[in-house]
């Protein structure tokens, strides 16, 4: 995840908010635990994010209260770092969890993405997957998050066109009905969409592989069980989907 991605939620935010979310993920991703000005404001710039060039970083810091703190010198620049206050602050910003660095980085990585979904029911199988992610229902969030990637998929394989479609999803299912609506996926086995995804041209072998693994995922947390997959699983689980489907 980049900054420019951490930041997106942010678009419309206060200098402050992002100044402390630099900081933050500085911090957090990179272990740089303070910076100079210049440096956040070199890495505002890189991020694009809004009036990077004209704010004046040493101004909102001293200005921030409990949420920013000096930290000596670098030559002779002040630097600064985050108070215990200021990470939760950021963090109640972006929604990201206390205490698990991987959980925290899936937050922010699909608040980026929903910042970038224009199709409304991908998107909002996403928001229910990044509740569920904040609330630590891990289960579920793989669910919703696999449901975003089924629908994206199957939008973006209808683009090729019914008659294209209906070919491909028969080659591996001759017995499959027609495809000329996206509904129509309701009946086609999602395994099956994924061998398609090759012949569509969407996916190589390697990554429907990986998708195939996800899905294998899906079916263990949606189906009544004694299973619960750890962190990382999750984790990587979110990771592939959104570089592989959203990226």
């Amino acid at each position: 995840m980049t900054l420019v991605e951490f930041l997106a939620p942010l678009k419309k935010g206060t200098h402050e908010d992002r100044i402390l979310s630099v900081l933050y993920y500085c911090e957090r991703y990179e272990q740089y635990p303070s910076l100079t000005t210049e440096t956040i404001r070199n890495r505002l710039k890189a991020a694009r994010a809004p009036g990077a060039a004209r704010v004046n970083v040493a101004d909102v810091l001293s200005k921030s209260g409990a949420f920013a703190d000096t930290d000596g010198l670098e030559g002779a620049r002040r630097l600064w770092k985050l108070t215990e206050s200021g990470r939760e602050h950021v963090r109640t910003l972006l929604g990201l969890p206390a205490n698990e660095p991987e959980i925290e980085h899936d937050v922010a990585t699909l608040n980026a993405v929903i910042s970038k979904i224009a199709d409304a029911d991908v998107r909002g199988y996403l928001e229910e997957g990044l509740k569920c992610l904040q609330v630590d229902a891990l289960r579920a969030c793989v669910v919703f998050v696999w449901t975003a990637a089924v629908r994206a998929i199957q939008t973006e394989a209808m683009a090729k066109g019914a008659t294209v479609v209906t070919a491909a999803v028969q080659k591996h299912d001759p017995k499959a009905r027609s495809i000329t609506k996206i509904d129509d996926f309701a009946y086609v086995k999602e395994a099956i969409l994924l061998l398609a995804t090759i012949d569509l041209g969407l996916f190589d072998k390697n990554e429907k592989d990986t998708l195939t693994e996800a899905l294998n995922l899906r079916n263990r947390c949606g189906h009544p069980s004694q299973y619960r997959p750890g962190v990382k699983k999750v984790s990587a689980f979110v990771e592939d989907i959104t570089s592989i489907v959203f990226a």
